[in-house]
């Protein structure tokens, strides 16, 4: 993919400075992360306890902010770039510069701590959920979302999605890096967190009337399957 003299190659963070411009814009490139974030901040409950932090691994500009406003977290947003970070502190995330497989926060800081389509990007993925169960206190939620490591979803996710505009960004994804289901309840579960998983889809009617130019956003509704997009939700022991 080539945007302004500039190749970006599959899963390059480079993308995300490319189309800098495009995060708040809710029929730009980033349009399903605006439906995704909707679907994931109704995962998180309300602090139950004053001075509660939310960590949101792979914040980029804050997209999650608007859905958890008002409930009661200081919200840290950790990325790699700074240009989204800065595009996060606008909209009231606190913002820390730092990668996902090593974040700079300390253990057990976060009452809640949220993945929301970072995982698929991950070289690691056994040290990225290390890195957010290491973060969450006892009893403390995790949140995520991220695509599943099928062959259905390298057709679905990145063979149509990426070609249907602002969708998904051609080239976003490595095929290579998707999430194998079995591989993160287990890492999740030797860190002491019990995730539960349940699959997600762009509602049908809504998808065809943005299509169309009409209605603000697309609803983000309970699938049967797991096999291509999914949150995970689960607490941590203690």
């Amino acid at each position: 993919m080539a945007r302004s003299g500039r190749t970006v190659r599959r899963n390059d963070p480079l993308l995300y400075e490319v189309f800098a411009d495009q995060w708040w814009q809710p029929r730009g490139v980033f349009a399903m992360l605006h439906w995704l974030a909707v679907a994931r901040g109704a995962l998180v409950p309300n602090a139950a306890r004053t001075g509660a932090v939310l960590v949101d691994l792979g914040c980029g500009a804050g997209l999650l902010a608007p859905h958890v406003a008002g409930k009661g977290y200081w919200h840290v947003g950790v990325d790699r770039s700074r240009t989204a970070l800065r595009q996060a502190a606008e909209h009231g995330v606190q913002p820390v510069a730092g990668d996902v497989l090593a974040v700079p926060l300390p253990d057990g800081c976060a009452d809640c701590v949220v993945a929301g389509e970072v995982l698929e990007h991950v070289v690691d993925l056994p040290a990225a959920v290390g890195e957010a169960c290491r973060l969450l206190r006892p009893g403390g939620l995790l949140v995520l979302d991220t695509l599943a490591a099928t062959a259905l979803c390298r057709v679905v996710a990145i063979g149509i999605a990426e070609r249907v505009p602002h969708v998904a960004v051609r080239g976003v994804h490595d095929p290579a890096l998707l999430v194998d289901r079995g591989e993160l309840i287990a890492e999740a579960a030797r860190h002491g967190v019990a995730l539960t998983l349940r699959g997600v889809r762009p509602s049908l009617v809504d998808l065809l009337t943005w299509a169309a130019g009409r209605g603000g956003g697309v609803r983000m509704v309970p699938f049967s399957s797991t096999a291509v997009l999914f949150q995970g939700i689960g607490r941590k022991k203690g």
